[in-house]
Protein backbone atom coordinates (compact mmCIF):
# COMPACT_ATOMS: atom_id res chain seq x y z
CA UNK A 1 0.00 0.00 0.00
CA UNK A 2 1.32 3.32 -0.81
CA UNK A 3 2.70 5.28 1.82
CA UNK A 4 0.29 8.14 3.60
CA UNK A 5 1.99 11.17 5.40
CA UNK A 6 0.64 12.30 8.54
CA UNK A 7 -0.09 16.26 7.89
CA UNK A 8 -2.10 18.78 9.54
CA UNK A 9 -3.71 21.38 8.02
CA UNK A 10 -5.50 24.22 9.67
CA UNK A 11 -7.15 27.06 7.67
CA UNK A 12 -6.63 30.59 8.87
CA UNK A 13 -9.57 32.20 9.89
CA UNK A 14 -9.70 35.62 8.79
CA UNK A 15 -12.78 36.81 10.31
CA UNK A 16 -13.44 36.85 14.44
CA UNK A 17 -13.65 33.25 15.26
CA UNK A 18 -16.86 34.07 17.45
CA UNK A 19 -18.47 34.73 14.40
CA UNK A 20 -17.28 31.77 12.71
CA UNK A 21 -17.04 29.24 14.84
CA UNK A 22 -17.79 25.57 13.58
CA UNK A 23 -21.40 23.81 13.87
CA UNK A 24 -19.36 20.87 14.68
CA UNK A 25 -15.84 19.40 15.15
CA UNK A 26 -14.75 15.97 14.93
CA UNK A 27 -11.58 15.18 16.86
CA UNK A 28 -9.23 12.50 17.97
CA UNK A 29 -9.74 10.44 14.97
CA UNK A 30 -7.57 9.23 11.39
CA UNK A 31 -9.03 10.91 8.93
CA UNK A 32 -8.50 10.20 5.49
CA UNK A 33 -9.23 13.26 3.43
CA UNK A 34 -7.89 12.26 -0.39
CA UNK A 35 -6.90 15.50 -1.09
CA UNK A 36 -3.71 16.16 -3.63
CA UNK A 37 -1.54 15.27 -0.58
CA UNK A 38 -2.98 12.15 0.62
CA UNK A 39 -3.29 13.66 4.07
CA UNK A 40 -4.27 12.34 7.20
CA UNK A 41 -5.67 14.40 9.40
CA UNK A 42 -6.86 14.22 13.07
CA UNK A 43 -9.49 16.73 13.54
CA UNK A 44 -12.06 18.28 11.20
CA UNK A 45 -14.33 21.02 11.55
CA UNK A 46 -17.80 21.87 9.36
CA UNK A 47 -19.63 25.16 8.84
CA UNK A 48 -22.27 25.27 7.03
CA UNK A 49 -22.82 22.62 6.04
CA UNK A 50 -19.10 22.62 4.38
CA UNK A 51 -15.31 21.94 5.87
CA UNK A 52 -13.92 24.42 6.98
CA UNK A 53 -10.92 23.07 8.66
CA UNK A 54 -8.66 19.96 8.50
CA UNK A 55 -5.61 19.56 10.76
CA UNK A 56 -4.08 18.44 14.35
CA UNK A 57 -6.94 17.52 17.05
CA UNK A 58 -5.53 20.57 19.29
CA UNK A 59 -5.71 23.32 16.33
CA UNK A 60 -8.98 22.28 15.29
CA UNK A 61 -10.36 22.09 19.35
CA UNK A 62 -9.51 25.68 19.20
CA UNK A 63 -11.89 26.70 16.28
CA UNK A 64 -14.73 25.51 18.71
CA UNK A 65 -16.92 28.35 20.14
CA UNK A 66 -19.99 28.00 22.81
CA UNK A 67 -22.36 26.11 20.53
CA UNK A 68 -20.06 23.80 18.79
CA UNK A 69 -21.29 19.92 18.82
CA UNK A 70 -17.67 18.36 19.62
CA UNK A 71 -17.23 14.71 18.15
CA UNK A 72 -14.89 12.45 19.85
CA UNK A 73 -13.81 9.93 17.34
CA UNK A 74 -11.95 8.33 19.89
CA UNK A 75 -9.38 6.91 17.13
CA UNK A 76 -11.61 5.92 14.42
CA UNK A 77 -11.04 6.27 11.11
CA UNK A 78 -13.11 8.70 8.69
CA UNK A 79 -13.59 8.37 5.14
CA UNK A 80 -15.45 10.95 2.36
CA UNK A 81 -18.61 9.31 1.40
CA UNK A 82 -18.82 6.80 -0.62
CA UNK A 83 -20.32 7.54 -4.20
CA UNK A 84 -21.63 4.85 -6.47
CA UNK A 85 -21.69 5.75 -10.02
CA UNK A 86 -23.76 3.02 -11.39
CA UNK A 87 -26.83 2.09 -8.63
CA UNK A 88 -30.37 1.80 -9.74
CA UNK A 89 -31.65 3.64 -6.41
CA UNK A 90 -34.63 5.12 -7.58
CA UNK A 91 -36.14 1.93 -8.57
CA UNK A 92 -34.72 -0.35 -5.42
CA UNK A 93 -35.99 2.47 -3.25
CA UNK A 94 -39.90 1.97 -4.64
CA UNK A 95 -40.28 -1.47 -3.24
CA UNK A 96 -37.38 -1.46 -0.66
CA UNK A 97 -40.02 -1.35 2.55
CA UNK A 98 -41.85 -4.24 0.90
CA UNK A 99 -39.18 -6.47 -0.04
CA UNK A 100 -37.53 -9.64 1.11
CA UNK A 101 -34.04 -8.58 1.21
CA UNK A 102 -31.59 -11.43 0.74
CA UNK A 103 -28.31 -9.37 0.59
CA UNK A 104 -25.72 -10.66 2.24
CA UNK A 105 -27.11 -13.81 3.53
CA UNK A 106 -24.24 -17.07 3.38
CA UNK A 107 -26.76 -19.53 3.31
CA UNK A 108 -30.49 -20.94 1.48
CA UNK A 109 -31.48 -21.71 5.36
CA UNK A 110 -30.81 -17.89 6.48
CA UNK A 111 -32.22 -16.49 3.32
CA UNK A 112 -35.39 -19.01 4.03
CA UNK A 113 -35.23 -17.60 7.50
CA UNK A 114 -35.64 -13.78 6.26
CA UNK A 115 -39.12 -14.96 4.38
CA UNK A 116 -40.11 -17.29 7.45
CA UNK A 117 -39.94 -13.83 9.28
CA UNK A 118 -41.48 -11.88 6.97
CA UNK A 119 -44.75 -14.21 6.71
CA UNK A 120 -45.06 -13.80 10.26
CA UNK A 121 -44.92 -10.31 10.42
CA UNK A 122 -47.37 -9.67 7.46
CA UNK A 123 -51.09 -10.57 7.05
CA UNK A 124 -51.71 -13.97 5.03
CA UNK A 125 -52.16 -13.63 1.32
CA UNK A 126 -49.34 -10.37 1.53
CA UNK A 127 -46.72 -11.28 -1.13
CA UNK A 128 -43.45 -12.03 -0.37
CA UNK A 129 -40.95 -10.84 -2.86
CA UNK A 130 -36.87 -11.28 -3.68
CA UNK A 131 -36.48 -8.41 -5.88
CA UNK A 132 -32.66 -9.79 -6.69
CA UNK A 133 -29.05 -9.06 -5.24
CA UNK A 134 -28.44 -12.66 -4.37
CA UNK A 135 -26.28 -15.09 -6.01
CA UNK A 136 -26.27 -19.15 -5.92
CA UNK A 137 -22.49 -18.99 -4.99
CA UNK A 138 -23.05 -16.58 -2.11
CA UNK A 139 -24.64 -19.95 -0.35
CA UNK A 140 -22.95 -22.61 1.47
CA UNK A 141 -25.11 -25.02 -0.52
CA UNK A 142 -24.32 -23.80 -3.63
CA UNK A 143 -27.88 -23.88 -5.21
CA UNK A 144 -31.05 -22.00 -5.68
CA UNK A 145 -33.95 -22.54 -3.34
CA UNK A 146 -36.69 -25.25 -4.28
CA UNK A 147 -40.41 -24.45 -4.59
CA UNK A 148 -41.42 -26.65 -1.81
CA UNK A 149 -38.43 -24.86 0.82
CA UNK A 150 -40.27 -21.54 -0.47
CA UNK A 151 -43.52 -22.88 0.42
CA UNK A 152 -42.38 -24.89 3.89
CA UNK A 153 -41.50 -21.35 5.06
CA UNK A 154 -44.46 -19.45 4.07
CA UNK A 155 -47.71 -21.49 3.21
CA UNK A 156 -50.38 -19.04 3.43
CA UNK A 157 -48.36 -16.31 1.18
CA UNK A 158 -47.62 -15.80 -2.70
CA UNK A 159 -43.70 -15.76 -3.04
CA UNK A 160 -41.78 -14.62 -5.57
CA UNK A 161 -37.82 -14.79 -5.61
CA UNK A 162 -35.74 -13.51 -8.81
CA UNK A 163 -32.15 -14.46 -9.74
CA UNK A 164 -30.39 -11.86 -11.78
CA UNK A 165 -32.71 -11.12 -15.22
CA UNK A 166 -33.20 -15.01 -15.90
CA UNK A 167 -34.49 -17.03 -13.50
CA UNK A 168 -37.42 -16.48 -10.92
CA UNK A 169 -39.19 -19.43 -8.25
CA UNK A 170 -42.78 -19.12 -7.44
CA UNK A 171 -45.01 -20.88 -5.06
CA UNK A 172 -48.32 -22.63 -6.19
CA UNK A 173 -49.69 -19.51 -4.37
CA UNK A 174 -47.73 -17.32 -6.44
CA UNK A 175 -48.49 -19.14 -9.65
CA UNK A 176 -52.39 -18.77 -8.72
CA UNK A 177 -52.60 -15.27 -8.25
CA UNK A 178 -50.73 -14.68 -11.04
CA UNK A 179 -53.16 -16.69 -13.34
CA UNK A 180 -49.40 -18.96 -14.79
CA UNK A 181 -51.22 -21.95 -15.73
CA UNK A 182 -49.91 -22.71 -19.10
CA UNK A 183 -46.88 -20.99 -21.15
CA UNK A 184 -49.23 -18.96 -22.65
CA UNK A 185 -50.28 -17.35 -19.73
CA UNK A 186 -46.21 -16.27 -19.63
CA UNK A 187 -44.97 -12.98 -20.72
CA UNK A 188 -43.03 -13.44 -24.57
CA UNK A 189 -39.73 -15.46 -24.26
CA UNK A 190 -40.59 -16.77 -20.59
CA UNK A 191 -41.53 -20.55 -20.11
CA UNK A 192 -41.34 -22.70 -17.66
CA UNK A 193 -38.39 -24.40 -16.13
CA UNK A 194 -38.45 -28.35 -15.80
CA UNK A 195 -36.52 -30.61 -13.74
CA UNK A 196 -33.74 -33.62 -15.58
CA UNK A 197 -37.02 -35.87 -15.42
CA UNK A 198 -39.34 -32.76 -17.31
CA UNK A 199 -41.45 -32.17 -14.16
CA UNK A 200 -41.94 -28.44 -13.51
CA UNK A 201 -39.54 -27.23 -10.54
CA UNK A 202 -42.32 -24.10 -10.02
CA UNK A 203 -39.68 -21.31 -11.75
CA UNK A 204 -39.61 -19.18 -14.90
CA UNK A 205 -36.82 -18.54 -17.41
CA UNK A 206 -36.19 -16.72 -20.21
CA UNK A 207 -34.50 -13.54 -21.64
CA UNK A 208 -34.13 -10.58 -19.66
CA UNK A 209 -37.56 -8.44 -21.16
CA UNK A 210 -39.56 -11.89 -20.30
CA UNK A 211 -38.57 -12.00 -16.35
CA UNK A 212 -38.99 -7.97 -16.45
CA UNK A 213 -42.34 -8.53 -17.61
CA UNK A 214 -43.29 -10.97 -15.00
CA UNK A 215 -41.82 -8.79 -12.42
CA UNK A 216 -43.92 -5.96 -13.73
CA UNK A 217 -47.22 -8.23 -13.00
CA UNK A 218 -46.46 -7.92 -9.24
CA UNK A 219 -48.59 -5.69 -7.39
CA UNK A 220 -46.96 -2.34 -7.00
CA UNK A 221 -46.45 -0.85 -3.50
CA UNK A 222 -48.40 2.12 -2.70
CA UNK A 223 -47.28 5.70 -2.94
CA UNK A 224 -47.16 6.07 0.64
CA UNK A 225 -45.19 2.76 0.94
CA UNK A 226 -42.82 4.29 -1.93
CA UNK A 227 -41.90 7.05 0.07
CA UNK A 228 -41.35 5.00 2.53
CA UNK A 229 -39.03 2.57 0.92
CA UNK A 230 -37.16 5.44 0.05
CA UNK A 231 -36.43 6.66 3.01
CA UNK A 232 -35.38 3.26 4.41
CA UNK A 233 -33.18 2.59 1.16
CA UNK A 234 -31.03 5.82 1.66
CA UNK A 235 -30.94 5.20 5.02
CA UNK A 236 -29.58 1.79 4.57
CA UNK A 237 -27.06 3.35 2.17
CA UNK A 238 -26.26 5.91 4.66
CA UNK A 239 -25.47 2.45 7.13
CA UNK A 240 -22.78 1.45 4.46
CA UNK A 241 -20.88 5.08 4.25
CA UNK A 242 -22.81 5.79 1.04
CA UNK A 243 -23.82 9.47 0.50
CA UNK A 244 -23.95 9.89 -3.09
CA UNK A 245 -25.39 7.49 -6.39
CA UNK A 246 -25.63 8.19 -9.65
CA UNK A 247 -28.84 6.34 -11.36
CA UNK A 248 -28.66 5.78 -14.64
CA UNK A 249 -32.49 4.44 -15.08
CA UNK A 250 -33.46 1.26 -16.06
CA UNK A 251 -36.29 -0.79 -17.36
CA UNK A 252 -39.26 0.34 -16.93
CA UNK A 253 -38.85 3.23 -15.04
CA UNK A 254 -41.59 5.53 -15.92
CA UNK A 255 -42.09 9.40 -15.27
CA UNK A 256 -44.77 8.11 -12.45
CA UNK A 257 -41.55 5.77 -10.67
CA UNK A 258 -39.37 9.06 -10.00
CA UNK A 259 -42.52 10.78 -7.78
CA UNK A 260 -41.78 8.86 -4.31
CA UNK A 261 -38.01 10.35 -4.93
CA UNK A 262 -39.68 13.85 -5.94
CA UNK A 263 -41.33 13.86 -2.44
CA UNK A 264 -38.59 13.36 -0.31
CA UNK A 265 -36.71 15.71 -1.69
CA UNK A 266 -39.48 18.50 -1.20
CA UNK A 267 -40.18 17.52 2.16
CA UNK A 268 -36.10 18.17 2.55
CA UNK A 269 -35.87 14.48 3.86
CA UNK A 270 -32.99 13.34 1.47
CA UNK A 271 -30.27 11.50 3.00
CA UNK A 272 -28.31 10.69 -0.18
CA UNK A 273 -27.53 13.03 -2.94
CA UNK A 274 -28.58 11.71 -6.16
CA UNK A 275 -27.35 12.68 -9.54
CA UNK A 276 -30.02 10.57 -12.09
CA UNK A 277 -30.67 10.14 -15.81
CA UNK A 278 -33.98 9.75 -18.12
CA UNK A 279 -34.16 7.00 -21.05
CA UNK A 280 -36.87 6.19 -22.87
CA UNK A 281 -38.60 3.28 -22.61
CA UNK A 282 -40.31 2.60 -25.88
CA UNK A 283 -39.01 0.88 -28.85
CA UNK A 284 -38.82 3.23 -31.84
CA UNK A 285 -40.36 6.20 -29.96
CA UNK A 286 -37.21 7.00 -27.73
CA UNK A 287 -36.45 10.03 -29.41
CA UNK A 288 -39.42 11.29 -28.72
CA UNK A 289 -40.06 10.37 -25.08
CA UNK A 290 -36.98 11.83 -24.29
CA UNK A 291 -37.84 15.64 -25.99
CA UNK A 292 -40.81 15.27 -24.01
CA UNK A 293 -39.17 14.59 -20.91
CA UNK A 294 -36.42 16.94 -21.23
CA UNK A 295 -37.98 20.18 -22.80
CA UNK A 296 -37.97 22.04 -19.54
CA UNK A 297 -35.06 19.97 -17.87
CA UNK A 298 -31.92 21.16 -18.64
CA UNK A 299 -28.77 18.86 -18.00
CA UNK A 300 -27.82 20.11 -14.50
CA UNK A 301 -30.81 20.91 -13.33
CA UNK A 302 -31.86 20.31 -9.46
CA UNK A 303 -29.90 21.29 -6.26
CA UNK A 304 -26.83 19.41 -4.52
CA UNK A 305 -29.27 16.96 -2.98
CA UNK A 306 -31.36 16.49 -6.03
CA UNK A 307 -29.76 16.63 -10.05
CA UNK A 308 -30.77 15.88 -13.15
CA UNK A 309 -27.12 13.90 -15.27
CA UNK A 310 -28.64 13.62 -18.36
CA UNK A 311 -29.90 10.05 -20.59
CA UNK A 312 -28.60 6.42 -19.70
CA UNK A 313 -28.57 3.67 -19.53
CA UNK A 314 -29.41 2.22 -22.75
CA UNK A 315 -30.75 5.45 -24.80
CA UNK A 316 -32.26 2.91 -27.11
CA UNK A 317 -34.12 -0.33 -27.00
CA UNK A 318 -32.20 -1.65 -29.80
CA UNK A 319 -28.96 -0.85 -29.07
CA UNK A 320 -29.29 -2.14 -25.61
CA UNK A 321 -27.47 -5.32 -25.10
CA UNK A 322 -26.82 -5.79 -28.79
CA UNK A 323 -23.46 -7.27 -29.95
CA UNK A 324 -24.56 -6.87 -34.00
CA UNK A 325 -26.73 -3.62 -34.43
CA UNK A 326 -28.01 -2.45 -37.51
CA UNK A 327 -27.01 0.39 -39.70
CA UNK A 328 -30.52 1.44 -38.81
CA UNK A 329 -30.27 0.89 -35.34
CA UNK A 330 -27.15 2.83 -35.17
CA UNK A 331 -28.22 5.42 -37.18
CA UNK A 332 -31.16 6.15 -34.64
CA UNK A 333 -29.04 5.93 -31.74
CA UNK A 334 -26.71 8.90 -33.35
CA UNK A 335 -29.66 10.83 -33.95
CA UNK A 336 -30.35 10.82 -30.19
CA UNK A 337 -26.55 11.39 -28.83
CA UNK A 338 -25.99 13.61 -31.39
CA UNK A 339 -29.45 15.67 -30.07
CA UNK A 340 -28.10 15.10 -26.60
CA UNK A 341 -24.62 16.85 -27.61
CA UNK A 342 -25.94 20.05 -28.99
CA UNK A 343 -28.01 20.26 -25.66
CA UNK A 344 -25.04 19.97 -23.42
CA UNK A 345 -26.06 16.85 -21.86
CA UNK A 346 -24.17 13.83 -19.93
CA UNK A 347 -25.02 10.39 -20.41
CA UNK A 348 -24.09 6.79 -19.71
CA UNK A 349 -24.24 3.87 -21.97
CA UNK A 350 -24.43 0.10 -20.73
CA UNK A 351 -22.44 -2.34 -23.07
CA UNK A 352 -21.54 -5.45 -21.62
CA UNK A 353 -18.15 -6.62 -23.83
CA UNK A 354 -15.42 -5.53 -25.60
CA UNK A 355 -15.76 -7.86 -28.51
CA UNK A 356 -18.63 -5.50 -29.95
CA UNK A 357 -18.08 -1.68 -28.29
CA UNK A 358 -16.57 -0.60 -31.40
CA UNK A 359 -20.48 -0.12 -32.78
CA UNK A 360 -20.74 2.46 -29.85
CA UNK A 361 -17.27 3.94 -29.46
CA UNK A 362 -17.03 4.75 -33.02
CA UNK A 363 -20.93 6.66 -32.73
CA UNK A 364 -19.04 8.54 -30.20
CA UNK A 365 -16.59 9.58 -32.32
CA UNK A 366 -18.42 10.49 -34.99
CA UNK A 367 -20.36 12.81 -32.75
CA UNK A 368 -17.19 14.09 -31.23
CA UNK A 369 -16.07 15.30 -34.65
CA UNK A 370 -19.16 17.52 -34.78
CA UNK A 371 -19.26 18.60 -31.23
CA UNK A 372 -16.16 17.57 -28.66
CA UNK A 373 -18.15 15.53 -26.36
CA UNK A 374 -15.10 15.51 -23.75
CA UNK A 375 -16.72 18.29 -21.64
CA UNK A 376 -20.14 16.29 -20.98
CA UNK A 377 -18.84 13.79 -19.24
CA UNK A 378 -20.41 10.58 -21.15
CA UNK A 379 -19.15 6.89 -20.16
CA UNK A 380 -19.80 3.40 -20.44
CA UNK A 381 -21.01 1.61 -18.32
CA UNK A 382 -19.98 -2.16 -17.06
CA UNK A 383 -17.57 -2.76 -20.25
CA UNK A 384 -15.61 -5.55 -17.65
CA UNK A 385 -13.00 -6.67 -20.27
CA UNK A 386 -12.22 -3.60 -21.80
CA UNK A 387 -9.00 -3.99 -24.22
CA UNK A 388 -6.38 -1.55 -24.24
CA UNK A 389 -7.30 -0.45 -27.66
CA UNK A 390 -11.14 0.32 -26.08
CA UNK A 391 -9.69 1.98 -23.14
CA UNK A 392 -7.21 4.29 -25.48
CA UNK A 393 -10.24 5.42 -27.28
CA UNK A 394 -12.11 6.05 -24.53
CA UNK A 395 -9.25 8.61 -22.91
CA UNK A 396 -8.98 10.36 -26.59
CA UNK A 397 -12.86 10.73 -26.43
CA UNK A 398 -12.69 11.82 -23.01
CA UNK A 399 -15.44 9.01 -21.74
CA UNK A 400 -15.40 7.93 -18.34
CA UNK A 401 -15.63 4.02 -17.40
CA UNK A 402 -18.95 3.36 -14.36
CA UNK A 403 -17.16 0.09 -13.19
CA UNK A 404 -18.60 -1.98 -11.46
CA UNK A 405 -18.02 -5.24 -8.90
CA UNK A 406 -20.00 -7.84 -11.29
CA UNK A 407 -16.79 -10.23 -11.07
CA UNK A 408 -17.33 -10.64 -7.94
CA UNK A 409 -20.96 -12.56 -8.44
CA UNK A 410 -20.28 -13.74 -11.94
CA UNK A 411 -16.59 -14.21 -12.64
CA UNK A 412 -16.51 -18.08 -12.50
CA UNK A 413 -18.55 -17.87 -15.41
CA UNK A 414 -16.27 -15.80 -16.85
CA UNK A 415 -13.23 -17.36 -15.93
CA UNK A 416 -14.52 -20.96 -17.46
CA UNK A 417 -15.79 -18.97 -20.62
CA UNK A 418 -12.84 -16.97 -21.20
CA UNK A 419 -9.95 -18.70 -19.81
CA UNK A 420 -7.73 -17.53 -16.84
CA UNK A 421 -5.39 -15.10 -19.72
CA UNK A 422 -8.41 -13.34 -19.99
CA UNK A 423 -9.86 -13.13 -16.20
CA UNK A 424 -6.38 -11.96 -15.18
CA UNK A 425 -7.30 -8.32 -16.04
CA UNK A 426 -11.21 -8.92 -15.83
CA UNK A 427 -11.64 -5.85 -15.08
CA UNK A 428 -8.25 -3.30 -16.48
CA UNK A 429 -9.08 -1.19 -13.49
CA UNK A 430 -5.59 -0.47 -12.98
CA UNK A 431 -4.70 -0.20 -16.75
CA UNK A 432 -7.72 2.28 -16.78
CA UNK A 433 -6.14 4.52 -14.12
CA UNK A 434 -2.69 4.82 -15.06
CA UNK A 435 -3.98 6.05 -19.26
CA UNK A 436 -5.88 8.54 -17.14
CA UNK A 437 -9.68 7.14 -17.88
CA UNK A 438 -11.45 8.10 -15.40
CA UNK A 439 -12.84 5.21 -13.01
CA UNK A 440 -15.84 5.37 -11.03
CA UNK A 441 -16.61 2.41 -8.76
CA UNK A 442 -20.12 1.24 -8.37
CA UNK A 443 -22.61 -2.36 -7.80
CA UNK A 444 -25.33 -1.79 -10.26
CA UNK A 445 -27.76 -2.82 -7.75
CA UNK A 446 -29.97 -3.91 -6.80
CA UNK A 447 -31.44 -6.74 -9.27
CA UNK A 448 -28.07 -7.89 -9.89
CA UNK A 449 -26.08 -7.03 -6.94
CA UNK A 450 -25.23 -6.11 -3.43
CA UNK A 451 -25.59 -2.59 -3.25
CA UNK A 452 -23.10 -2.96 -0.55
CA UNK A 453 -20.33 -1.03 -1.15
CA UNK A 454 -17.52 -2.24 1.00
CA UNK A 455 -18.12 -5.89 -0.72
CA UNK A 456 -17.42 -4.18 -4.27
CA UNK A 457 -14.10 -2.58 -2.10
CA UNK A 458 -12.79 -6.05 -0.81
CA UNK A 459 -13.25 -7.50 -4.26
CA UNK A 460 -10.79 -4.66 -5.73
CA UNK A 461 -8.48 -5.34 -3.35
CA UNK A 462 -8.18 -9.06 -3.24
CA UNK A 463 -9.84 -9.60 -6.63
CA UNK A 464 -12.02 -12.98 -5.07
CA UNK A 465 -15.53 -14.04 -6.22
CA UNK A 466 -18.19 -14.57 -4.09
CA UNK A 467 -16.97 -18.41 -4.55
CA UNK A 468 -13.65 -17.34 -3.28
CA UNK A 469 -11.96 -17.88 -6.94
CA UNK A 470 -8.86 -15.02 -7.18
CA UNK A 471 -9.34 -13.55 -10.81
CA UNK A 472 -7.37 -10.42 -11.34
CA UNK A 473 -3.68 -10.81 -11.57
CA UNK A 474 -1.52 -8.40 -9.28
CA UNK A 475 -0.99 -5.90 -11.83
CA UNK A 476 -4.54 -4.78 -11.85
CA UNK A 477 -5.03 -4.64 -8.04
CA UNK A 478 -5.01 -0.82 -7.40
CA UNK A 479 -3.88 0.47 -3.47
CA UNK A 480 -6.44 0.50 -1.25
CA UNK A 481 -6.37 4.34 -1.47
CA UNK A 482 -6.83 4.01 -4.98
CA UNK A 483 -9.65 1.95 -4.65
CA UNK A 484 -11.60 4.61 -2.17
CA UNK A 485 -11.09 7.46 -4.31
CA UNK A 486 -12.94 5.33 -7.43
CA UNK A 487 -15.85 5.15 -5.14
CA UNK A 488 -15.27 8.82 -3.84
CA UNK A 489 -13.33 11.40 -6.49
CA UNK A 490 -13.99 9.11 -9.54
CA UNK A 491 -17.99 8.45 -9.29
CA UNK A 492 -17.82 12.27 -8.36
CA UNK A 493 -16.69 13.43 -11.77
CA UNK A 494 -19.75 11.30 -13.19
CA UNK A 495 -22.10 14.27 -11.71
CA UNK A 496 -19.94 16.94 -12.12
CA UNK A 497 -18.84 17.14 -8.65
CA UNK A 498 -15.51 16.33 -7.77
CA UNK A 499 -14.51 20.03 -7.10
CA UNK A 500 -17.67 19.92 -4.21
CA UNK A 501 -17.35 16.79 -2.96
CA UNK A 502 -15.35 13.30 -3.40
CA UNK A 503 -12.85 14.28 -0.48
CA UNK A 504 -12.02 16.24 2.48
CA UNK A 505 -10.57 19.07 1.15
CA UNK A 506 -11.67 22.64 3.30
CA UNK A 507 -14.48 24.48 0.97
CA UNK A 508 -16.32 20.93 0.34
CA UNK A 509 -19.54 20.12 1.19
CA UNK A 510 -19.11 17.51 4.09
CA UNK A 511 -20.09 14.52 3.19
CA UNK A 512 -18.57 11.57 5.91
CA UNK A 513 -18.87 8.45 7.19
CA UNK A 514 -16.95 7.07 10.65
CA UNK A 515 -16.27 3.13 10.08
CA UNK A 516 -16.23 0.44 12.03
CA UNK A 517 -13.09 -0.49 11.69
CA UNK A 518 -9.61 0.84 10.17
CA UNK A 519 -10.10 0.63 6.14
CA UNK A 520 -6.15 1.06 5.82
CA UNK A 521 -5.31 -1.45 8.08
CA UNK A 522 -7.79 -4.14 9.15
CA UNK A 523 -7.12 -7.34 6.90
CA UNK A 524 -8.70 -6.92 3.38
CA UNK A 525 -11.10 -9.77 4.02
CA UNK A 526 -12.33 -8.10 6.60
CA UNK A 527 -12.57 -4.91 4.49
CA UNK A 528 -16.74 -6.76 3.29
CA UNK A 529 -17.59 -6.53 6.52
CA UNK A 530 -16.95 -2.46 7.46
CA UNK A 531 -20.06 -0.48 7.93
CA UNK A 532 -20.58 3.21 9.22
CA UNK A 533 -21.13 4.15 12.74
CA UNK A 534 -22.10 7.81 11.43
CA UNK A 535 -22.59 9.18 8.66
CA UNK A 536 -22.83 12.80 7.74
CA UNK A 537 -24.14 14.55 4.56
CA UNK A 538 -23.60 18.07 4.17
CA UNK A 539 -22.58 18.54 8.13
CA UNK A 540 -25.84 16.69 8.78
CA UNK A 541 -25.80 13.43 11.21
CA UNK A 542 -28.33 11.23 8.62
CA UNK A 543 -27.32 7.61 10.31
CA UNK A 544 -25.58 6.93 13.88
CA UNK A 545 -24.75 3.00 15.44
CA UNK A 546 -22.66 1.39 17.67
CA UNK A 547 -20.44 4.34 19.65
CA UNK A 548 -22.74 7.17 18.54
CA UNK A 549 -25.88 5.94 18.31
CA UNK A 550 -27.59 8.30 20.96
CA UNK A 551 -25.84 11.06 19.06
CA UNK A 552 -28.03 14.42 18.93
CA UNK A 553 -29.25 14.46 15.57
CA UNK A 554 -31.48 17.13 15.79
CA UNK A 555 -28.36 19.63 17.27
Amino acid sequence: MRALCLLAIVVGIAVPASAQAPDTILLNGKIITLDSRSTVAMGLAVRDGRITATGLTDDVRKLAGPSTRVIDLRGRTVIPGLIDSHLHAIRAALSFSTEVNWIGARSIEEGLGRIRAAARAMKPGSWLIVAGGWNVQQFEEDRRPTQAELTAVAPNNPVYVQLGYGWAMLNPLAHKALGLTNESDLPPGGRFERDSNGALTGAVTGAQNAIVALFDRLPRPTFAQQVEGTKAFFRELNRLALTGVVDPGGNNLTAPDYEALFKVWRDKAMTVRVAYTLNGQTPGKEFEELRDLTGLLPMGFGDDMLRFNGLGERITVAMNNNNAPSQADKDAYYRIVRWAADRGMSLTMHWGNDASVDHLLSIFERVNAEVPIAPLRWSIAHLNDASDASLRRMKALGVGWTMQDAMYFGGEPFLKQAGPEAAKRTPPVETARKMGVVVGAGTDAHRVASYNPFTALQWLLDSKTVGGVVMRGAEEIPSRIDALKFYTLGSAWFSFDEDQRGSLDVGKLADLAVLSADYLTVPVEKIGSLESVLTMVGGKVVYTSGPFADLDKAH
